[in-house]
């Protein structure tokens, strides 16, 4: 009972405007300490789906809502953050719906299409449609690639028409970064090969930011590739593993290497026809005999001999009937034609012949300590250089003939590198602790220091400088040991009021005067205060009481 009028009377002295404080710095304690708990305690949120279009993270938040999962949107819509131990689930739940669909239409379209109220031509439109949709869906599968848009153009034939116009296609990509030229030529044959009747060269690719990637040019002897791209990807290829077979003898970053690669893009016809004059074929036989036979007779030019039967009719007249001799004469004639052995060969030299190649190595020497412990440039010995030389001529197909050159130089560079230190062993790898897990230390490490030190640094002086007035009570004087007065008056019945019986006896005598002590001085101080305010307050009525206090000494 004592201790509960005990706490009474404690609260009574601290009045409204302190308890009010306090509980406000209780209020503000309270919700910190809250805060700093549910942070803490939260479970890591791990991203679910990122580059999701406006559609697919309607839907699934949609999902999210109905299965009860608390998630977060980042960005501006398109990346959902769900805790890290449902991550697998989710998505296994999401797939099973047919969530996310990756923005477009693809062949679910025809899923809940009404097929007898539907046109052929509405059917078509359907149809291109469904296939843009899952050429998009299939080109962001790409790592190199955000986003895609696929715009095909199939004409139809007309009826009656012997032209036929050939499919095209146009695609807009958002990127990582830059593609390479095999990557676009694959982004290009991949669509090709899913639309009928599409070619390579009629596909146009944009990126996002308006570079043509593939003009679609119908005309591309190269497949869509530039020729200085063709030349360059092989220079970049060639000093790529130049560099690493070098690297991986003189060291990372002791080497440079230069290559140029001449090309030669002209496309060459060659037709030629050869004869063989020894290989003979019959091609065709004729062959024609003639007979034929003459009578002799009278040679003389008569009337009766150009007369038709005039020398039967003379030979009849006369009686004599011996025949004339006859004359029998053959003719034979044979026509044979030969054909003579003949070879056509047509060739075809397409253009990106490599026609010479020129090596640029240039190696750094090595560095050593001398005596003073500083470190000297070495250049390296001349059959070194002679090895490099010979490893590089290997890894470039050398071919003198063709005129190919390689030049290994070996000279000091600009900064020499640094004293390569031993890699730290770190303690992290012995516990296996991962990057979240570490992460989440230092979270947990940072939220409580700053709790210590709002504690110590913002409540605890609050709290004192509340309960200092209360901590600074004493027990009540004996009378007349403060000055008697209505400035006194205020202060002491403070005290006294303050004091209860329970420090009654409990100190020495020399603990009590000293309190005393202590009590006078600040009943004086604050006097002293007070009537400073009220000099302030009333400054000609404190100059009339000076005034009369001067006449009184004076008189006296």
């Amino acid at each position: 009972m004592m201790l509960v009028q005990n706490l009474v009377e404690f609260v009574k002295t601290l009045g409204v405007p302190r308890i009010a404080a306090m509980g406000v710095v209780a209020l503000a304690l309270i919700g910190f300490f809250a805060f700093l708990i549910l942070r803490v305690t939260a479970p890591e949120m791990t991203p679910l789906f990122t580059n999701l279009t406006l559609d697919d993270s309607a839907a699934i938040a949609k999902e999210l809502d109905h299965e009860g999962v608390s998630y977060q949107l980042r960005g501006r819509g398109d990346a959902i953050l769900v805790p890290r131990d449902r991550v697998a689930r989710l998505r296994m739940t999401l797939a099973e719906i047919g969530l996310p669909k990756g923005g477009g239409v693809g062949y679910e379209i025809f899923d809940k299409s009404n097929v007898l109220g539907t046109t052929s031509f509405v059917q078509n439109i359907d149809a291109v449609r469904a296939l843009e949709g899952e050429l998009e869906r299939t080109i962001r599968t790409l790592d190199s690639v955000e986003d895609a848009r696929v715009h095909l153009v199939m004409p139809q034939r007309p009826l009656f028409s012997r032209d036929k116009v050939e499919p095209s296609a146009s695609i807009v990509l958002r990127v990582r970064g830059t593609l390479e030229p095999g990557q676009v030529r694959a982004i290009r044959h991949l669509v090709a090969t899913a639309v009928n009747g599409l070619r390579p060269q009629r596909i146009s690719i944009v990126d996002e930011a308006g570079h043509l990637l593939a003009d679609g040019a119908d005309d591309d002897p190269n497949g869509g590739v530039a020729a200085d791209e063709r030349q360059t990807a092989y220079e970049q290829r060639l000093r790529n593993q130049v560099e690493a077979i070098v690297s991986s003898v003189v060291g990372p970053g002791h080497a440079r290497v230069q290559v140029n690669a001449d090309f030669d893009f002209d496309r060459i016809t060659e037709t030629s026809d050869t004869y063989d004059p020894d290989s003979r074929v019959v091609r065709s036989s004729q062959t024609r005999e003639e007979t034929s036979a003459t009578t002799q007779g009278n040679n003389e030019v008569t009337v009766g001999n150009e007369i038709p039967q005039g020398a039967q009719a003379q030979n009849s007249g006369t009686g004599d009937s011996t025949p004339a001799p006859r004359d029998q004469a053959k003719k034979s004639e044979e026509i044979v034609n030969y054909e003579i052995s003949k070879t056509t060969k047509t060739e075809v030299t397409e253009g990106g012949r490599l026609k010479r190649v020129s090596v640029a190595v240039l190696v750094d020497g090595t560095y050593v300590k001398n005596d003073k412990g500083e470190f000297v440039y070495k250049p390296r010995s001349k059959e070194e250089i002679d090895q490099i030389a010979a490893v590089v001529r290997s890894a470039i197909g050398f071919d003198k003939k063709r005129g190919d050159q390689v030049d290994v130089v070996n000279l000091p560079f600009a900064e020499p590198p640094p004293e390569p230190a031993a890699p730290p062993r770190s303690w992290l790898s012995a516990l296996h602790f991962s990057k979240d897990d570490i992460m989440q230390a230092i979270e947990m490490v940072v939220m409580g220091l700053l709790g210590l030190a709002v504690l110590f640094l913002v409540v605890r002086p609050l709290v004192r400088r509340i309960l200092a007035p209360v901590e600074n009570a004493l027990p009540a004087l004996p009378a007349g040991a403060l000055p008697a007065g209505p400035l006194a008056a205020e202060p002491v019945a403070g005290v006294v009021a303050e004091s209860g019986p329970q420090f009654k006896g409990e100190r020495s005598e020399a603990s009590k005067m000293i309190d005393i002590a202590q009590i006078q001085g600040q009943v004086h101080a604050q006097s002293v205060q007070k009537v400073g305010e009220i000099a302030d307050r009333n400054p000609r009525e404190t100059v009339s009481i000076i005034r009369q206090w001067l006449h009184e000494t004076a008189a006296a």
